[in-house]
């Protein structure tokens, strides 16, 4: 391509200096009245023509072809109905068109769901798929979509007109369910409220009516049902009734002709915790371990804890009365007899029968033990004695009995076979680099046990049992034969972990779901389940999933730890799995509540109008016909009836520059002295 251009022989601003200069004389001559002014502007002009160097320019290019972009949005909702089959229609039908243009070029990026969660970023894709194309070659972009996406805010700056080619129908309608609000947490056995909302949208039949069977489901249990109203906001009540992890589903049932009944569903997870923890600490004669129970308790926040200390036994003799021996009358009968059940977890610390429980006290505690309670017995010398109250009522439901001989020596507490696999046990790994070395301080007094019926978890002397975990009826009972573990938290020969094991050991006797010897447990992590069943068995069966469409798979289970089982399951779909190993069962949702493709699935542009708008781009529904692809010029309305329009480029790539002077500078410099000569002798005859 041809084209004069300038060429300075000498610097820009020293041309524009040459002009002024120019002009200044000439207009002095012109102010003079010379007769031969125009020739010296004249003169003057060829002189700049020649510091201007005109020259013709001759390009060798090569033409670029036009691109359009063609974005498929292939995220769920677009699976509905016929959807998929209507854009495999349209991108045929586009690639056809873009073929039959000269020099255009297409481009077509396909858009999957977003696996945060993040519903369909098509303007996100667009905004990738642009940037890494040049922007002056772009003629146009078209979106084949149902126009449900969720990112119109990060729209780019299209230079050429965008387009929407919108799936779906226009009697499309479906109904949703949505979980507007829903808490983390939730306190057991106390009503908490859920929000949720039941709402048609679309071309709704007239014969649907606007009441909704709501379902709902604890823990994969069986559901209850409940008419609703649709179109409301709903306040519905749940009790949790366990702690850890509660599964609640809610459903409705699909109506003929819906889109889908994806959204008909929605399961949240709402872990149960206990309101306040309130913990019953029975001291008897007073040592130097005492505090470490009451230390314990009171550094949690959630315990209540009522502390009964015998600071004076009743046989000492010193004249004092009776009624003098507390400054304020204990309410045993009430503690004891009529409000025992409100305790979670009765502590005996180095108790001994003295009077003042009477049997029938105790033999209460043992009941209480038998409909759910907890009781620890923290055993000290008096445990060996004939006052021990093993043998008392209490002693009917211990999980073991002192022989009455007590080791008044040193030795290291060890952790069991068993306690290896035993949740308030395991992972207390010894601090030393050796077997013989676990870097643990000692204690000095154990009360020998004898008869042990429940979980040995630690031993000491001899390798005799330290302390022994069983389960009563309904309720747990723990018996700790030594009363040094305050050693350890003195930091007595490097201490121990007695903080971290009289935790555990208190949580599993209120029955925390973390710490049960025997359970099924998973966790989710995007589509990945983590499944982990805990056992004091050495070996476990396999596990069975059963997930939302009522498949079964049956996955084998790995041994990580002493009593710990693990596998991990990529689960195909999103929605509620029940897992089963043994007596094991467990239930877990994976994916989002509800998730954000579904939230709206009824096909629409509106949500697109804004953005194509300002291109002059159009929004043709596919089930009214194809359009028809033109090229239309730039700043004019690039759709119309049966079409739509892209905007030719005419882009170029420049191969090669030729300058050539139109005329030798030397001419120039010659006519300008030419016209000089010429106004000096016009001037020269006046």
């Amino acid at each position: 391509m041809d084209s004069v251009i300038f060429d300075p022989l000498v610097p820009l601003p020293v041309v524009w200096g040459a002009v002024a200069v120019a002009v200044l004389f000439v207009a002095l001559a012109l102010w003079r009245r010379l007769s031969g002014w125009w020739l010296r502007g004249l003169a003057a002009a060829a002189l700049l023509a020649a510091l201007a160097n005109p020259s013709l320019q001759d390009e060798d290019r090569t033409p670029l072809s036009d691109i359009v972009i063609a974005v498929v949005d292939d995220s769920s909702s677009q699976d509905l109905s016929d959807r998929g089959d209507q854009s495999a229609a349209a991108l045929a039908a586009l690639e056809d068109e873009v073929a039959g243009m000269e020099n255009t070029e297409l481009r077509v990026v396909r858009l999957g769901d977003d696996p945060e969660n993040g519903g369909t970023l098509l303007m996100g894709a667009l905004a990738e798929a642009m940037a890494e194309e040049p922007r002056a070659r772009l003629a146009g972009a078209v979106v084949i979509t149902d126009g449900r996406l969720h990112d119109v805010e990060a729209a780019p700056d299209l230079p050429a007109p965008l387009h929407a080619l919108l799936t779906g129908r226009a009697e499309d309608w479906d109904r949703r369910l949505t979980v507007t609000n829903a808490p983390a947490f939730g306190i057991i056995d106390e009503e908490i409220t859920l929000g949720l909302r039941i709402e048609d949208q679309g071309a709704v039949p007239g014969a649907v009516g606007g009441q909704a069977e709501l379902q709902v489901a604890i823990d994969g249990g069986d559901p209850q049902t409940f008419d609703v109203p649709v179109g409301e906001d709903l306040e519905l009540p749940i009790m949790l009734t366990h702690g850890g992890t509660n599964v609640i589903q809610f459903s409705v049932p699909a109506r003929d002709g819906e889109l889908t009944d994806r959204n008909n569903a929605a399961v949240v997870q709402i872990n149960g915790v206990r309101d306040r923890l309130r913990v019953l600490l029975v001291s008897g004669e007073p040592h130097p371990g005492e505090r470490v129970w009451r230390n314990l308790l009171k550094s949690d926040s959630s315990v209540d804890l009522v502390h009964f200390t015998i600071l004076r036994p009743p046989e000492k003799q010193d004249g004092v009365p009776v009624s003098e021996l507390s400054l304020i009358a204990f309410p045993t009968r009430e503690l004891f007899l009529d409000k025992i059940d409100e305790f979670d977890l009765i502590v005996f610390d180095r108790y001994k029968r003295r009077g003042i429980l009477p049997s029938l006290y105790l033999d209460n505690i043992a009941q209480y033990v038998e409909r759910g309670g907890a009781v620890l017995i923290a055993a000290g010398p008096d445990f060996a004695s004939a006052a021990s109250i093993s043998r008392s009522p209490l002693g009917e439901v211990l999980p073991a009995e002192p022989t009455g001989r007590v080791f008044e020596e040193g030795f290291l507490p060890e952790i069991t076979d068993l306690g290896e696999k035993h949740p308030v046990t395991q992972g207390l790994a010894p601090a030393g680099p050796e077997a013989e070395d676990p870097g643990w301080g000692r204690w000095f007094r154990h009360i020998q046990l004898g008869q042990p019926q429940g979980q040995e978890v630690m031993a000491g002397v001899g390798g005799g049992p330290l302390l022994v975990l069983d389960r009563v009826g309904e309720g747990r009972v723990a018996l700790l034969g030594s009363d040094h573990a305050w050693l350890w938290s003195r930091g007595f020969e490097g201490g121990g972990p007695q903080l971290e094991l009289l935790r555990r050991l208190a949580h599993w006797m209120m029955k925390e779901p973390e710490l049960d010897e025997e359970a099924l447990t998973a966790t989710a992590e995007g589509q990945t389940m983590t499944i982990t069943r805990r056992t004091l068995a050495d070996e476990v069966g396999d596990v069975e999933i059963t997930g939302p469409d009522g498949t079964v798979t049956t996955l084998p289970l790995e041994q990580v730890a002493p009593g710990r089982f693990q596998a991990r399951f990529e689960g195909p779909e999103i929605g509620l799995y029940r897992l089963a190993e043994g007596d094991q069962e467990a239930v877990i949702a994976l994916g989002p509540s509800a998730p954000k493709e579904f939230e709206q699935t009824v096909a629409t542009g509106e949500t697109l109008a804004p953005v194509i708008g300002p291109t002059e781009g159009g929004i043709k529904r596919i089930e009214e016909g194809l359009p028809d692809l033109r090229r239309v010029r730039a700043g004019r309305p690039a759709e119309g009836r049966g079409w739509i329009g892209i905007t030719p480029r005419e882009a170029y790539l420049t191969a090669d520059v030729t300058v050539t002077p139109l005329i030798a500078p030397w001419l120039f410099l010659l006519l300008s002295a030419l016209l000089t000569v010429g106004a000096w002798l016009r001037e020269g005859r006046r």
